[in-house]
């Protein structure tokens, strides 16, 4: 099997089915609680999200590179109430005009997009001032024997992960894009502590 095809058919699915345990499934509850209005979704994947959308949101721009992936979120956008349209493949090349969006929302994806400053920077452009950035991610550990392990697992991670990367500091890029973290829950998922290289989660809302 050629990387192409396991990134463009295996990935997409692979990432689905790790993504959408119950406890991930609560933090995404809390990462989208507070979202209003137009809402900006970088790395919409297979539509994870779509139930948590609180009744304020109005309408979801989504940004997706993954053919599989959305085609795999249909049936989750058909159950839901928001009406979803996908509007680019490159969350670092908005096709959006300025200050067009109310809030913006990106989980587990910051880790994959090869450049993360420059999507949180067209975030910032595109989601009018007083808005709000959530995020959901994994990333960079605090403890530097955890993160020994991120490092030597990082090369195997891209390969197989579809450029995921693994020491990503999430709360550091979103400031450095120019976003002012105004709240922050970092934690890891359940799980034994040799799980930790992949499950050091931020959830946090910039402003």
């Amino acid at each position: 099997m050629s990387l192409r095809v396991w990134d463009e058919r295996v990935v997409p699915r692979l990432t689905d089915l790790s993504l959408r345990s119950d406890e991930v499934g609560e933090m995404r509850e809390v990462a989208c609680a507070g979202l209003t209005g137009r809402v900006l979704e970088l790395g919409f994947g297979s539509g994870l999200n779509v139930r948590w959308y609180p009744p304020e949101v109005t309408s979801v721009t989504a940004i997706e590179p993954s053919d599989l992936g959305w085609e795999l979120s249909e049936p989750r956008r058909a159950e839901g109430t928001v009406r979803v349209e996908r509007a680019g493949l490159d969350g670092q090349r908005l096709d959006l005009a300025d200050d067009s969006h109310d809030s913006a929302l990106v989980t587990f994806s910051l880790c994959t997009i090869p450049d993360p400053l420059l999507a949180l920077r067209e975030a910032r452009r595109v989601v009018r001032a007083g808005g709000r950035l959530h995020a959901l991610e994994h990333g960079l550990a605090p403890e530097e024997s955890v993160r020994r392990w991120q490092r030597r697992m990082e090369p195997v991670q891209r390969a197989v992960a579809g450029g995921c990367h693994l020491t990503r500091d999430v709360p550091a890029l979103v400031r450095e894009a120019g976003w002012d973290v105004v709240g922050l829950e970092q934690s890891y998922l359940p799980g034994p502590a040799m799980s930790r290289p992949w499950t050091w989660c931020s959830r946090l809302v910039a402003s």
